[in-house]
């Protein structure tokens, strides 16, 4: 068989396949950074070792919208961004705060999801807490990597500002008196101790969040082909009501 009869072959098996086979064929896959810790939003489900929550069904919601894979790898939260600029991974989609910091090394979506910050007390503690300096002076913790261990530590309120793993540590440590309160992101906070009745640990609902924000999905600096395919998927999820779907599926709305 001669190159132009295997060429022309090989065209028309193409051809063959229906009209979308090129485009499927040239279907780009992009790696996402999510957090194993963060339920709702992303965790590792321990019955099928894949990470799933509400950002991977988005992510990938987004990626069928737009005409792209995603392959979700579990990544520490602390470990999410180093790994998008070191080219491990291609998107990060979990529970991430835009703050201006972070915006100076990557660039974020669109807002997703509002997200103030979270006080974890003892489930018997009663005291009306409104502010840090209802706590000056007691050992507080927060997640490593994220923005709440700068946030307490420059507050000056604390003699020590212990770091945890994931907020389930956190809940337990506070639940056994080890640590006055904890701070987290406010929805995964509130989900984990709903899951967990008998954790010895509630959110204080006087306290007023000082780091309102919001979550976005974050992609390398100069990325503006993939941030444009996110952002305009992320807008038709926003409009066709799917963001919303996904959000209660998750009970976070």
């Amino acid at each position: 068989m001669n190159f132009t009869l295997r060429k022309w072959l090989a065209v028309a098996a193409v051809v063959a396949l229906g009209p979308g086979a090129g485009a499927a064929l040239a279907q780009q896959t992009y790696k996402v950074g999510s957090t194993p810790t963060g339920v709702p939003f992303t965790f590792m489900d321990t019955k099928t070792q894949t990470i799933e929550g509400a950002m991977v069904d988005l992510i990938t919601a987004i990626g069928q919208d737009q005409g792209f894979k995603v392959q979700v790898e579990a990544t520490p939260f602390s470990a999410l961004i180093p790994s998008l600029t070191s080219n491990k991974i291609d998107i990060i989609s979990a529970a991430m705060l835009i703050t201006a910091a972070r915006k100076e090394v990557i660039d974020f979506s669109d807002p997703v999801f509002p997200y103030p910050e979270g006080m974890i007390i003892k489930a018997d503690d009663n005291t009306k807490y409104k502010s840090l300096a209802d706590l000056k002076g007691q050992v507080v913790g927060a997640q490593v990597g994220t923005v709440y261990v700068d946030f307490l530590k420059k507050n000056g309120e604390f003699p020590e500002v212990k770091t945890y793993d994931s907020i389930a540590d956190i809940i337990r440590d506070v639940g056994l008196g080890r640590i006055k309160a904890g701070f987290g992101d406010g929805p995964i906070v509130r989900y984990q101790l709903s899951q967990r009745k008998d954790s010895g640990a509630k959110v204080s609902e006087t306290y007023e969040p000082k780091m309102e924000g919001y979550v976005g999905m974050g992609v390398r600096k100069g990325d503006k082909e993939l941030l444009a395919k996110i952002n305009a998927g992320l807008a038709k999820m926003k409009s066709s009501g799917k963001l919303d779907e996904i959000l209660k599926k998750w009970n976070l709305k």
